[in-house]
């Protein structure tokens, strides 16, 4: 069944994506002005990704793989509709188990680059609006749900998906609602964003698809290691917030 619904809206999504497409009509920018335009897309003047190791590789990666896209014209929301289908197949494929939990990890890896590559894809040909913003919001919670799913279809306990999914929502949440709180600026970047839940999920998946005997042992870990960053995540997001809504 799950199969069934994959092949269906990917094709649908096909069409889509087809349909979406717009060649733009004016040089892509720079890397450096990738940058500068993902600090007005991301409301992150405080935040300089060249001066942050990790970001700025995973930004130069999205922006390499975001150009031949944005030369096409690909629609950055259809990229985004393509994240949120990835995270279905990686549970899909760990439900399957065996060897398909590796499977899983890698398209856990894919559909992180997909979420990275529909906002470079954005700022690059300019077609950044409001509503993909809150559709790409969307879009990654449902992948952080599928992906929690995942580590419980590859073997967690419920228990430890229950912990890792609270955690997970009360940490964007929290940020979210200090958006609407007026807080303009993405502020402190904590241990528990989203890079770091996703290299958690892709270890742990492949740790499970290479060792299934113990499986059990390294979703579970997965899933209590999400937890874990969240709440530490949740506690430094708590004191940079006290200090600047205040």
């Amino acid at each position: 069944m799950g199969l069934l619904v994959l092949a269906a809206t990917g094709v649908g999504l096909v069409l889509l994506t087809a349909a979406t497409t717009r060649r733009p009509t004016g040089p892509l920018p720079s890397l450096d002005g990738y940058f500068a335009r993902w600090q007005v897309q991301h409301r992150a003047p405080n935040v300089d990704p060249r001066q942050l190791l990790f970001v700025r590789q995973v930004l130069t990666l999205a922006y390499r793989l975001a150009r031949p896209l944005a030369r096409v014209g690909c629609s950055p929301d259809a990229l985004t509709l393509w994240g949120v289908w990835l995270a279905g197949a990686v549970l899909v494929a760990a439900d399957g188990g065996g060897r398909w939990v590796i499977v899983a990890a890698v398209l856990a890896i894919v559909s992180a680059m997909t979420d990275a590559v529909d906002g470079a894809v954005a700022a690059l040909t300019d077609r950044a609006t409001r509503y993909g913003f809150v559709l790409d919001s969307v879009v990654d919670r449902l992948s952080d749900v599928a992906f929690v799913l995942a580590l419980l279809a590859a073997g967690g306990e419920p228990e430890a998906a229950g912990a890792a999914g609270v955690a997970l929502f009360v940490l964007e949440y929290t940020r979210a609602r200090a958006g609407s709180a007026g807080l303009g600026e993405v502020g402190v970047i904590t241990v528990g964003e989203r890079p770091t839940r996703v290299v958690i999920s892709v270890l742990s998946l492949l740790a499970a698809g290479v060792h299934p005997a113990s499986r059990r042992f390294f979703a579970g870990a997965g899933l209590w290691g999400t937890a874990g960053v969240c709440a530490v995540g949740l506690a430094q997001l708590a004191v940079d917030l006290r200090r600047r809504l205040r």
